[in-house]
């Protein structure tokens, strides 16, 4: 998916919710696991209830993985459903992977090349710490993205991610540096929600690239701040929301607890969309 297409998608659903699929086989509703597949049912219902209104879905496929082959096969059932709907999703492997190059080109070829894993994601999160060759393989994939780690939600990312080096914070001079690894077209960073005054400062080194925002929802982030200083002429912004609508009921009313969760971000999603003018 290009960046215009990504910016059409968000403009046609008045929406840029991502909803991450960190589907805990230990939280989905009791009655779903008595079925062969209940991570895949899981999934299968919040996707069909809320598909109409998310841009994107993303994955975390540590949630997956955890459970070997079984999980796998769960995870390319997700990603087949997922490529039914062709042009109305942006999918997203929550992986965090990087290593050296080699390495980070079989990383890659997992995630996006449809011949060896069938999973076909447009989009993957990409640590950055050990620089621009663990980062250059995943770039080589046409109409592929990846997601930088830049600025994260957690508590522990005051450990390096904001400690000075020289004038700068080491999350500013990866975003200076690596910003010239990629373009606007293929690559995307995260920044958390829980520091969205932060995201000026972002701006103002990245101004065109989409950002992936988490933290919105169970974790307390803004979404009012995340637009105020986030958002860009091409909105510019996937933000994400997880356990907030995949567990905002624990019955067999889950999938319309969770649409009802989305519709409330979508339509506040919608409110900032025309307050910047990007919608009517």
């Amino acid at each position: 998916m290009t960046y215009t297409d990504l910016f059409q998608l968000i403009h046609r659903k008045r929406s840029f919710l991502c909803i991450g699929l960190d589907s805990d086989i230990t939280k989905i509703p009791d009655h779903l696991r008595k079925l062969e597949d209940p991570v895949f049912e899981f999934n299968k219902s919040i996707i069909d209830a809320t598909i109409d209104i998310a841009v994107a879905y993303k994955p975390n496929l540590a949630f997956y993985e955890s459970r070997g082959i079984a999980g796998l096969r769960c995870l390319e059932r997700t990603m087949n459903y997922l490529g039914s709907f062709q042009d109305e999703v942006f999918t997203i492997a929550d992986a965090k992977r990087g290593d050296i190059g080699n390495t980070s080109a079989q990383y890659a070829q997992g995630v996006f090349n449809t011949s060896l894993s069938g999973f076909n994601f447009d989009a993957v999160t990409v640590a950055p710490y050990m620089g621009e060759d663990s980062v250059k393989p995943f770039l080589t994939f046409p109409g592929k993205w990846v997601i930088l780690l830049a600025l994260t939600s957690n508590k522990g990312a005051d450990d390096f991610q904001v400690v000075q080096t020289g004038n700068k914070r080491l999350f500013e001079l990866v975003l200076e540096r690596s910003k010239t690894w990629g373009t606007n077209k293929n690559m995307m960073y995260v920044v958390g929600a829980t520091r969205a005054e932060m995201l000026k400062d972002i701006r103002t080194i990245v101004p065109d690239h989409f950002l992936l925002v988490p933290g919105v929802g169970a974790q307390g982030g803004s979404l009012s701040e995340v637009a105020r200083y986030g958002m860009n002429n091409h909105c510019g912004l996937l933000v994400n929301a997880s356990r907030s609508i995949l567990f905002a009921s624990s019955g067999f009313d889950f999938a319309e607890k969770a649409r009802a969760e989305a519709m409330t971000i979508q339509a506040e999603m919608e409110t900032l969309l025309k307050s910047h003018k990007l919608i009517c």
